[in-house]
């Protein structure tokens, strides 16, 4: 991606600073996006518990994920979606509309494939009247057990629309599911195997739910620092394994089976992977919120305005990045532009 260089202009000291490739899949490129987001949701926090919770798919499902993941992953969306705000609308729980922040991820530690959304909830929901705030029960969102049942029923509803509309693509091993008598059975066998919804207990509050934020969103399926070894065609990597008390372990892969697993975590083009429902829809994001924090008395936040990395950097870590690192004392001047450089073909060009 090219960069810059730049002279301390005291004791001269160089510095190289290259530039963001800016891929959401990137873990070294998201650290400021990651910031901002947060900072932007912050002012619209409402002071109510929220719940998290998590939809995940049963890994039968993988193969047929793999050949159509924009369409699957919609699903995912909707079907939780639909799920939280059912249970929300119902007079036996709450009984008004609740904000719902869902976020997908696919990988397991083991960077394997492991297809769920995390959701935010709010403990409570905007009345359908717009006259009263109504809370869920005392440290109770909803039963995960009716959650699963809505939630895995809602999803195999639209999965069988989307066969029936000649969405999905069949390849591979999923090919003979393009017949009707299998796909109906590859139905049935997902239909009687159990679904996961898991709740976590809801947060102490919003300071919380923010720090939360900037553990989920931005993620991506590996960081740098889990890479602990490359030699030749093999890498290692540490992993948390939940299935053995939650201890950390190191794998070991070869280089394209690591990639392979890496691969299936890069997102089609376009896909949103936050997204927002009930209150925190964005059509009426605004006005709803407004309601809901005059019914529950609270004032609004005050929105930091849009700052420059250099400002942002400095406040998040104190570090000034205009400043030598060498001599403490001089500042640090561009002196040359880096070009991007294509690589050299390592065997010659590509043949026709």
């Amino acid at each position: 991606m090219g960069g810059h260089l730049q002279a301390c202009d005291h004791c001269d000291a160089m510095v190289v600073r290259y530039h963001s490739c800016r891929d959401r899949h990137c873990p070294k490129c998201q650290t400021l996006a990651k910031e901002r987001w947060i900072e932007a949701r912050q002012a619209e926090l409402l002071a109510t518990p929220y719940y998290h919770l998590v939809f995940t798919l049963p890994h039968a499902l993988n193969p047929l994920i793999q050949g159509n993941p924009r369409c699957l992953y919609d699903l995912l969306f909707k079907a939780a979606a639909e799920t939280l705000l059912t249970f929300g609308r119902d007079p036996r729980w709450i009984g008004g509309e609740i904000g719902i922040t869902l976020v997908l991820h696919t990988w397991g530690q083991n960077l394997g494939q492991h297809v769920h959304v995390h959701g935010l909830v709010t403990g409570g929901g905007l009345a359908p009247n717009g006259d009263q705030w109504r809370s869920a029960k005392k440290g109770f969102l909803f039963s995960v057990t009716a959650l699963s049942t809505v939630f895995r029923s809602k999803y195999l509803e639209l999965l069988a629309h989307a066969y029936k509309k000649g969405t999905l693509r069949f390849g591979g091993s999923t090919s003979p599911l393009a017949e009707d008598h299998a796909f109906h059975v590859f139905l049935t066998e997902l239909k009687r195997a159990a679904w996961v919804v898991y709740a976590k207990a809801p947060f102490a509050g919003p300071e919380q739910v923010v720090s939360y934020l900037g553990r989920y969103t931005h993620r991506v399926a590996i960081s740098n620092n889990r890479i602990s070894g490359l030699d030749g065609d093999q890498v290692w990597f540490t992993w948390r394994d939940y299935r053995d008390g939650s201890k950390i372990k190191v794998m070991q892969l070869e280089a394209a089976e690591f990639i392979r697993r890496f691969l299936l975590h890069v997102l089609p083009a376009g896909l949103m992977r936050i997204r927002h429902y009930g209150l925190f829809a964005n059509r009426h994001r605004k006005q709803k919120l407004a309601r809901c924090r005059v019914l529950l008395e609270q004032p609004e936040r005050e929105v930091r305005p849009k700052e420059s990395v250099k400002a942002m950097v400095e406040r998040l870590t104190g570090r000034d990045i205009t400043k030598c690192m060498v001599c403490g004392r001089g500042r640090l001047q561009q002196i040359a532009i880096l070009r991007p450089v294509c690589p050299a073909w390592p065997t010659g060009p590509p043949r026709a």
